[in-house]
């Protein structure tokens, strides 16, 4: 069942609770009784057997790799969770490989990275073998028996990990004490200069933010705050960008925005005549998941800013092919406040709180073309502000 982003909330190092809503929150209560949190107890595989999970299962100078799959684990994020923790050796991608040709990790799972250290070449093969299957990549710790030794929660992903957490589809910023870091110009040789840059070009990440940075820091390691991650798109938090199509010309202007997530594809028509400016929502989560949400839903909206500023009347709200679709007029005057707002979304809400689906658009990526669009609304249907 899609939940949109009411899921978001998330701490990276405590894996489970990034798809909590309230209602799972009783689920979670009991695991954690059971000893059996996002650090705790539970009963996860590791591909660095036979060394027991007490002990991480880590060799010396090998990533471990620990995978929860548990029941608890599936019905709450419906794929594994898996943690790679130590030291990316050359022989880790095979592991991984292995792994995924079993079918033990599927396409799209959530990966773990906690490695300060390593083979550059093999983070990137990790990150390659990431993207080949949509992979989640996150910064965590791995879950720990209650009888293993207390240890750092705080995850550190730098050098090899770094590159391995950009082959992520979408890769969630740190939170908390977690650090990333990325490794100074003169910690890479020449050649390995070549192989990473032609690496984060294959994966579409840019580093021209930081390259002077990197160039001139002393220690081997620049570490990023999550703010610059996300700023510099190195970090998407599960959405890729933001698109815009436009249709400049009279008598109906348009401009359509899409944005694809972890959770499916979500479009805005914005469409201005004489008068009148409609907003209109597609949620593509497939016909059965919308008739169902469609059933628990009580109230349909848009909202700018973050605040609920047009309700759906009673039955406004329908299934569209495989679409959640949603109609509504927008107040000519207040275009102004359209065209400044920072976020926009769409959204059914049920009787029991804990339900909420739909999306939100971060709109600053896009501003310039919506002044675009916006000037060609005017002279095509001018009317009277406000």
């Amino acid at each position: 069942m899609h939940h949109g982003h009411a899921i978001e909330r998330s701490s990276s190092r405590r894996g489970l609770r990034r798809y909590l809503t309230p209602c799972s929150l009783w689920l979670v209560g009991c695991l954690v009784a059971m000893g059996s949190h996002a650090h705790g107890a539970g009963t996860p595989s590791t591909a660095s057997a036979p060394a027991p999970a007490s002990a991480q299962g880590q060799a010396a100078g090998r990533l471990s790799i620990q995978l929860n799959n548990d029941r608890m684990t599936l019905a709450i994020t419906k794929v594994p969770q898996v943690y790679l923790y130590g030291v990316i050796d050359a022989d880790a991608p095979q592991r991984f490989e292995s792994m995924v040709a079993e079918g033990k990790i599927p396409r799209g799972s959530d990966i773990y990275l906690n490695a300060s250290s390593g083979d550059l070449r093999a983070g990137m093969a990790l990150g390659r073998l990431f993207r080949k299957d949509a992979m989640v990549t996150h910064l965590g710790t791995p879950r720990r028996s209650r009888l293993a030794a207390k240890v750092s929660k705080t995850a550190t992903c730098a050098g090899a990990c770094s590159y391995a957490y950009f082959g992520g589809l979408y890769r969630w910023a740190p939170t908390g004490s977690d650090r990333f870091g990325l490794p100074s110009s003169h910690a890479v040789d020449v050649q390995g200069a070549d192989d990473v840059a032609a690496y984060l070009k294959e994966m579409g990440i840019d580093l021209g933010a930081f390259t002077a940075s990197l160039a001139t820091a002393r220690d081997p390691v620049l570490w990023l705050t999550t703010d610059q991650l996300i700023s510099a798109g190195l970090a998407n938090n599960a959405r890729l960008p933001l698109t815009v199509r436009s249709l400049l010309v009279s008598p109906a202007p348009s401009v359509t925005l899409d944005q694809v997530d972890r959770n499916g594809r979500h479009r805005l028509v914005i469409q201005c005549r004489p008068g009148q400016l409609t907003i209109t929502s597609f949620d593509m989560v497939g016909a059965a998941a919308a008739r169902e949400i469609l059933r628990r839903g009580t109230r349909a909206y848009i909202e700018i800013n973050r605040q609920e500023t047009l309700l759906q009347p009673p039955g406004g709200a329908r299934v569209v092919n495989d679409s959640l679709t949603m109609m509504h007029t927008y107040p000519p005057t207040q275009i102004g406040h359209l065209l400044l707002a920072r976020t926009i979304g769409a959204w059914v809400d049920g009787k029991n709180k804990s339900f909420r689906n739909g999306f939100v658009f971060e709109l600053d990526p896009v501003r310039e073309d919506l002044k675009k669009y916006f000037s060609a609304c005017w002279k095509a249907a001018p009317w009277p502000t406000d």
